[in-house]
């Protein structure tokens, strides 16, 4: 063969194992790479999985530390070992950063029933290099029970142990091992493992006598805190297989100080090995600043704590490697931290910054405090411009100056001059409240004495403005004895308030319904009252320009002037009825027990809805009683029903007012009923008119002027005599006369309905 053809064949095969060598060499790499990240598991179930702890080749320390998630039954259950057997042990829930395992451990068990023995179960437990925590409680639970504990160290033992006893009597208390039902002792420090010959349970006469409740001794570790005691535990926990215990745990056999100079130490780079673990072996634990696994490489992260907030910076902060720093803003200096010096300002700054932040805050006080006072004044003024259109008043000023401004018409008051008229609207002003709002007493600026009311808020539409315009222009028209005077009103508020003449002597419901007051209101003022109240009605029926229905007559509503003379007042529920109409359908207001009950049912409102309520009023001042109360029987509770059941029945006499002081019912009471009774028929076109009504109380009135006591008496006895006389009667009513007490207040506990206009 030629030579140079031989060097050819040999530079050809030197190639090829060359590219022989370089594969093997790869594959020889990447099978290391492979062996040192293996693919390790993190978790097992619930339970979390790190190093030094693992389940596979390299994922794991050393054997001690081998852990094999069991996925054969339903729940994955991570347990000590290669595979679940008697000598493994299931690991609930593992801790790096303490050091700690917490497994699960069999309880032992003593039982008996009257022939002696039937079952005992001694766990045992090797725990290798872990040992047992003494955080941990050895329990015993019976009632005829003592636990045993023996602990050797070396060639040494010491022991401890507890005795429960109770019976059926004893006082146990849960959430106690005092040692009734249940006891309990602290484990020794260093117990590392024990078996069946470290752990004793027994009982001391078999559990004779109580085994039908309690025929088992039980005993068991478990962590502090796991486990509470209940008298239950007497008798079914047999049903607990296992408890949960902690054991403690190190790296190796050597301390810190002579397992830093290994090879395999593992507390390097951020992590540092505790020097406070007093063994077996070590621990690692991050530097301050870091967070993770201090037994892995880089394990320890840094703590970011200007982003979790945990800095203490009273300005800014920036993080740096396991730490963060403060710093002041310009003109400050110091670590800028809250429990440090803080940041100081510097004393030259200190002046400069007072006297311009002072010069600023005075400059900008006195100009935000002109500002305020400038702008609340314009809102104010706009708010009470907006209010006055809002509630009609160039309307009403157009009303007014279209009537030629006569001396009749309402007078537009401002917002300051009811201020004024009621010192601001002070509570000691306060002389009424309805459901329909709050009167006040004033004085306005001429010394006249009014009444002014203040209405309770509600929605208004356009049309009940215009209404409440034309209502304030014919009341304040409305020139009768027997009416209360409307004198103006004032527009400037969300609601409008009004103003009334002032009537100083109160209701009629205050007097007729007061044991003290009822004694003035004798018959014949009861009767010029009620003619007076009816002539009050028939006019605004029938004289006035436009009819007006007050919709809301009670005693209430009816004033009295110092000399008993009668005022219909507050027209808030009062409607004005159109000259071609002699209905109308409205909704429903008024108060019980003065509603006119075909109002109540057809919504049609008539003046003779009027003539029901007056009706009502005519029964109160006969009989002195509410007309709707819930303190007397369900029989009587409506007046009215009741005056008219006892009218039909011929028991007058029984129901009228006993402060009248009658020995028999007189002609012209009688009247009245009989008027009362007309008044209160329930349809309307049966009842009669208020000008019939007041023309025949007005005929009731003149003949009983010829039959007053005093005339009658003057021939038969002097007027010393019968003045005595009059004197003794008004005594035996308030002291001997059966007035009831039970009230029921129209204005606040009468059921209110809806309010139609609105005011």
């Amino acid at each position: 063969m030629p030579k140079n053809n031989y060097k050819h064949k040999n530079t050809k095969k030197a190639t090829m194992h060359l590219k022989m060598l370089l594969a093997v060499a790869i594959a020889a790499l990447v099978a290391a790479s492979a062996q040192e990240e293996p693919a390790c598991e993190s978790s097992c179930g619930n339970v979390s999985i790190a190093f030094p702890f693992g389940s596979g080749n390299g994922c794991y320390y050393s054997r001690s530390f081998l852990v094999t998630c069991d996925r054969s039954s339903r729940e994955p259950t991570l347990i000590f070992g290669q595979r679940r057997n008697t000598g493994n042990v299931v690991i609930s829930d593992m801790s790096i950063e303490k050091g700690e395992v917490e497994i699960m451990l069999s309880v032992a068990r003593d039982c008996y029933n009257s022939s002696g023995r039937v079952s005992r179960n001694r766990p045992s437990l090797r725990s290798g290099n872990f040992q047992i925590s003494a955080r941990n409680k050895l329990v015993a639970i019976g009632c005829d029970t003592y636990a045993q504990l023996r602990v050797r160290s070396g060639n040494d033992s010491h022991g401890t142990g507890c005795i429960s006893t109770c019976d059926r009597n004893s006082p146990f208390i849960n959430g106690s091992c005092s040692g009734v039902g249940c006891c309990e002792v602290a484990v020794p420090e260093g117990m590392k493992s024990y078996d069946r010959s470290s752990t004793i349970l027994g009982s001391f006469n078999n559990h004779e006598n109580i085994t039908d409740f309690n025929p088992c001794s039980y005993a068991f570790f478990v962590e502090e805190g796991k486990f509470n005691f209940s008298t239950t535990n007497l008798v079914d926990f047999g049903s607990v297989r296992e408890m949960p215990m902690l054991l403690d745990w190190g790296i190796g056999n050597l301390t810190c100080d002579k397992a830093k100079d290994t090879n395999n130490f593992l507390c390097k780079g951020t992590s540092k090995c505790d020097q406070d673990y007093g063994g077996p072996g070590y621990r690692c634990r991050c530097l301050e600043g870091y967070e993770g696994n201090p037994y892995v490489a880089d394990g320890c992260k840094n703590i970011n704590e200007c982003e979790r907030g945990s800095d203490d910076c009273e300005h800014e902060c920036a993080d740096t490697a396991g730490n963060y720093t403060c710093t002041c803003p310009k003109g400050y200096s110091g670590d800028g931290r809250k429990n440090g010096s803080g940041c100081t300002a510097d004393q030259s700054a200190i002046i400069k910054i007072v006297v311009s932040t002072l010069a600023s805050a005075v400059f900008l006080l006195i100009t935000v405090t002109w500002l305020y006072l400038v702008l609340k004044r314009r809102k104010l003024m706009m708010l009470r411009e907006k209010f006055f259109e809002q509630n009609g008043g160039i309307m009403l000023q157009q009303r007014i100056s279209g009537d030629g401004g006569s001396h009749d018409q309402a007078r537009v008051f401002t917002i300051e001059e009811l201020k004024r008229a009621t010192n601001n609207y002070d509570e000691s002003r306060i002389i009424g409240k309805g459901g329909y709002g709050t009167v006040y007493k004033g004085v306005l600026s001429d010394n006249r004495v009014v009444a002014i009311k203040k209405s309770k808020l509600g929605d208004q539409t356009q049309a009940q403005i215009e209404q409440f315009i034309n209502e304030v222009v014919i009341l304040s028209q409305i020139n009768h004895r027997n009416v209360v005077k409307l004198i103006g009103c004032c527009l400037e508020t969300e609601i409008p308030l009004l103003v009334y003449e002032f009537i100083p002597n109160g209701t009629l419901s205050d007097h007729i319904h007061n044991k003290v007051k009822s004694l003035s209101i004798t018959w014949d003022i009861r009767l010029r009252i009620a003619t007076e109240t009816a002539e009050a009605l028939s006019y605004l029926h029938s004289a006035a320009s436009v009819p007006i229905i007050h919709r809301d007559v009670k005693p209430m509503n009816i004033l009295l002037d110092e000399n008993y003379v009668a005022k219909v007042a507050d027209f808030g529920a009062s409607k004005l009825i159109p000259i071609d109409q002699i209905e109308l359908a409205t909704i429903v207001q008024g108060t019980l027990g003065y509603l006119d009950p075909e109002y109540l049912q057809t919504n049609q409102l008539t003046d003779k809805s009027d003539v029901y309520s007056f009706g009502v009023v005519l029964v109160e001042l006969l009989t002195g009683k509410k007309a709707l109360s819930f303190d007397r029987p369900e029989a009587e509770r409506n007046l009215a029903m009741y005056f008219l059941y006892s009218l039909k029945e011929g028991r007058l006499f029984q129901v009228l007012d006993e402060c009248l002081q009658l020995n028999d019912v007189p002609s012209e009471i009688n009247q009245v009923s009989r008027l009362a009774q007309r008044c209160l028929r329930v349809k309307g076109d049966e009842r009669p008119t208020m000008k019939e009504v007041a023309i025949e109380l007005q005929g009731i009135s003149a003949s009983m002027i010829q039959n007053h006591p005093w005339v009658q008496s003057s021939s038969n006895e002097d007027e010393g005599d019968y003045l005595l006389k009059e004197l003794t009667n008004d005594y035996e009513c308030t002291n001997g006369g059966n007035v009831s007490s039970s009230t029921f207040d129209s204005m606040s506990k009468h059921t209110m309905l809806g309010i139609a206009s609105g005011r």
